[in-house]
């Protein structure tokens, strides 16, 4: 392992990173709702309402090609989501849009079997081969129309993406693996594209559904060529990342120094995490999710992580001079979501990382902010002397909270008893009256932000972001 004496985290002023008005969330919303409502009205307007009245086999036909057009802009809608449109990721946070695009992904697929099941009813009964002859008619379909041998492959490709997204299924992957078989989604949606082009009716007959189609699919592309790829490798040359230094914070902890240039336009914040990936051999193709474990500054950047097993305890053999590609930065649990001057940062272990920068980065006076840090042990308390410095120089007050957890429904240890808002009240009695950020493991999370509910926190003041996949 190589260890230095960690360089001072300080340097120019950075400029502001961007703030995300608030409309935004509602508008993505709004979008969604609106791209819906179109697919429909094209697919209403020229015949397919019409269609609901010619009989069973023209209804059903109609209704396929209706479940097939709101799957696709499901598809695309889906896509989108994960792209990582840095003003959509401001608005949302990653944890939040990653739920979202389970929920809609699910849909969509859904969706894209109840147009197989549907078209292939209604081509049958219009082909004269009964309803028990769907299946041969779907065989014929797959062979004889254009483009849908590569819309089968790429439906092929979703169901893998489907299945090894079911929870229980994603619990045996490793997250290298899942992350490498969910990228066939793109595949997917791909090859869906000439069975549109070719076979679709409600793609070609509609000049107007024609414009929308090409340019959703245009700007979808156009979004992750740019913020997938574009911008990474942007940021990865223009601020040359490399490591500085790797220190020892507690067993099994480290913290990354990373040093670059122009470091005061990368738009990080604290409470914010980037994916890196070490150019260091074996396993520099896989990118890891850390967060700031401190303030940003115009030459520096600090990480710190813990050796969870996933990967991450190679960052202790890390060497100076090691490149760094990264992307970001994410999340949202940033100051620009404080609403009151009083703040109370909640962390868990190594969850404390995020906040420990944030704790560096909120303006404040003596009290305002408040830092507890709940540990199993006192060898778990990382950052316990730069706390103990913010406390001398900036007026915050720390608390370290030690010992096993009272309950697996409580977030406080034993001994505080079994009522964890009262606890929380104990250690911040106003707490009611501040913005509470809350970071840890999730089943701690789910106990901490129920203590602070019962506490009387507001919901719109309670701030947390999960980390898992």
């Amino acid at each position: 392992m190589t260890t230095t004496t960690a360089p001072r985290l300080q340097g120019a002023p950075r400029r502001p990173a961007p703030s995300t008005p608030g409309w935004w969330r509602s508008s993505t919303k709004d979008a969604l709702a609106v791209s819906l409502l179109l697919v429909t009205v094209l697919w209403a307007v020229p015949h397919g309402v019409a269609d609901l009245g010619g009989g069973a086999s023209a209804a059903l036909t109609s209704l396929g090609r209706l479940t097939g057009l709101v799957a696709s802009d499901l598809l695309l809608v889906q896509v989108l989501l994960m792209a990582r449109v840095p003003a959509i990721e401001r608005a949302w946070g990653q944890d939040e849009l990653a739920r979202l695009h389970r929920l809609v992904g699910f849909g969509s697929f859904t969706l894209m079997l109840a147009h197989i099941g549907l078209v292939g009813l209604g081509y049958a009964g219009a082909d004269g081969r009964g309803y028990a002859g769907v299946l041969g008619e779907l065989w014929s379909e797959t062979w004889d129309l254009a483009g849908m041998l590569l819309a089968v492959a790429g439906m092929l490709c979703l169901v893998m993406v489907v299945v090894t997204s079911v929870r229980k299924a994603r619990a045996k992957l490793r997250y290298e693996s899942w992350h490498l078989l969910h990228l066939y989604a793109y595949l997917g949606v791909g090859l869906a594209l000439p069975h549109q082009l070719w076979t679709g009716a409600d793609f070609l007959a509609n000049p107007l559904a024609t414009a929308y189609w090409w340019t959703a699919w245009a700007g979808t592309a156009a979004c992750v060529v740019v913020f997938r790829l574009g911008l990474p490798l942007y940021r990865t040359l223009r601020h040359r990342l490399v490591v500085s230094a790797v220190v020892p914070e507690a067993p099994g902890v480290w913290s990354v120094h990373l040093s670059g240039r122009h470091l005061e336009e990368l738009p990080a914040r604290a409470g914010q995490f980037l994916q890196f990936r070490f150019l260091d051999g074996p396993g520099a193709s896989r990118s890891h999710p850390y967060s700031l474990s401190a303030a940003p500054t115009s030459t520096l950047l600090r990480i710190t992580v813990k050796d969870l097993g996933d990967g991450s305890r190679q960052v202790a053999w890390l060497r100076p001079g090691t490149r760094v590609l990264v992307e970001g930065p994410y999340g949202r649990m940033t100051a620009e979501r404080r609403q009151g001057r009083k703040v109370l940062l909640l962390g868990a272990g190594i969850g404390i990382t995020p906040l420990r920068a944030l704790a560096e980065e909120l303006p404040q006076g003596p009290g305002d902010v408040v830092v507890v840090h709940r540990v199993r042990s006192l060898d778990e308390a990382v950052f316990r002397g730069e706390l103990e410095h913010l406390e001398q120089t900036r007026g915050l007050r720390a608390v370290l909270v030690p010992g096993p957890r009272a309950s697996d429904d409580s977030w406080a240890p034993v001994g505080s008893g079994t009522d964890g808002a009262a606890a929380l009240r104990a250690l911040v009695p106003d707490v009611a009256d501040r913005d509470v950020f809350v970071c840890g493991p999730d089943p701690w999370m789910d106990a901490a932000l129920s203590a602070a509910r019962q506490a009387g926190v507001p919901a719109d003041r309670l701030h947390a972001e999960r980390f898992t996949w």
